[in-house]
């Protein structure tokens, strides 16, 4: 993609939402605004339920859309390059056809993530089954990110079409994280593994 860009002149622009979402933007400036040299704990889970569409899609053919920790993982791992630098190392802890959980050492954060598209992971079975849950813990401070996605694309096109979206250039270090994770083997739990994951590996 990136050559076919280079030798037509014109540039590819992506989705990368999370990056406009208000409780993201938040977090982005103050972990800008605790410098550098400051090393952040993180728990991330990201858990957006899919129904039996999602198996008989293209979007579970692991050819075709690089599979769960690609099609959907992409977001919440642009978010964390984003805010918290690129990662320098890379664990998996568990890996199936709907869930994705592990491990990454990035230049400002240690994140134990969990990534699943089950609705029997969610950890609060009283509310819609169906309903997204997403959870970032950063240093001990919940942030619930769960709503404000309504609008997020619209933003997206409108920052396209004015000149100011995302080119493929903002999501390469990304693109080979995911590709990391996705040949990664699955590693020894040890104390770095999501909590949400416990369950799953007894």
């Amino acid at each position: 993609m990136d050559e076919c860009r280079k030798s037509l002149g014109h540039d590819i622009w992506t989705i990368l939402q999370l990056r406009l979402h208000p409780e993201i933007v938040k977090l982005k400036q103050a972990i800008s605004n605790a410098g550098k040299n400051k090393l952040h704990a993180v728990d991330l889970a990201y858990i957006t339920p899919r129904g039996r569409w999602y198996a008989e899609s293209w979007k579970s053919d692991l050819l075709k859309s690089g599979g769960l920790v690609t099609n959907i993982g992409v977001h919440f791992i642009d978010m964390l390059h984003w805010i918290f630098g690129p990662a320098n190392n890379v664990s998996v802890h568990y890996s199936s056809e709907d869930c994705v959980a592990g491990y990454l050492e990035l230049e400002n954060a240690r994140v134990r993530f969990f990534l699943s598209i089950n609705p029997h992971h969610k950890p609060d079975v009283t509310d819609d089954r169906m309903s997204p849950y997403r959870q970032i813990i950063v240093d001990g401070k919940c942030i619930d990110f769960t709503s404000g996605f309504t609008d997020l694309h619209r933003h997206s096109y409108f920052n396209i079409i004015n000149g100011s979206g995302f080119s493929i250039d903002d999501v390469k270090t990304t693109i080979y994280t995911l590709e990391t994770i996705r040949n990664a083997g699955i590693s020894t739990l040890n104390k770095e593994y999501h909590p949400l994951l416990y369950r799953l590996r007894l």
